[in-house]
């Protein structure tokens, strides 16, 4: 998602982060399968370190974004109150070139194949959740250069 904000030229408009529900590899690089599919569309994900989601984020986020049904369910469960639910929402939801599918699959146990077509997946439903927040980005990138520098007094 950040680097398709940053080819938009709207990057810096858009907060990305990335968090999993479970603290078992919190601190640990990203797979290096993970790292290959990155790195074989240009992407880097080398300094990637896993963390646990924090409630106290909600406050701060307009979107929570799950990659599957069972995270979803469980930053639903962790939110503080129904705002904060609403701002939860499946990955494949945004992308209607995903069909039917909902859940975007751990290639954990799969092999390398499988974190490409996973990436591929992840790339497309961005690019399409992309394509709904820009024209508000827009807006507000608009409306950010037309503002006039504040005085000091």
């Amino acid at each position: 998602m950040r680097s398709i904000a940053d080819a938009s030229g709207l990057g810096s408009l858009i907060a990305v982060s990335s968090a999993g529900t479970g603290d078992w590899h919190v601190g640990e690089p990203a797979d290096p399968r993970t790292v290959a599919a990155l790195a074989a569309v240009g992407l880097d994900g080398s300094a990637h370190r896993a963390r646990q989601f924090e409630t106290a984020w909600f406050d701060d986020l307009d979107l929570v974004v799950a990659l599957d049904r069972s995270h979803e369910r469980i930053l639903k469960t962790w939110a503080p109150q129904e705002a904060a639910r609403n701002t939860v929402q499946l990955l494949l939801s945004f992308d209607r070139s995903a069909r039917d599918a909902r859940d975007v699959p751990d290639p954990y146990y799969s092999d390398s194949a499988m974190f490409d077509s996973v990436l591929s997946m992840i790339d497309s439903a961005c690019h399409a959740l992309f394509d709904q927040l820009a024209p508000a980005l827009r807006r507000d990138q608009t409306h950010l250069a037309r503002r006039e520098p504040r005085q000091e007094a």
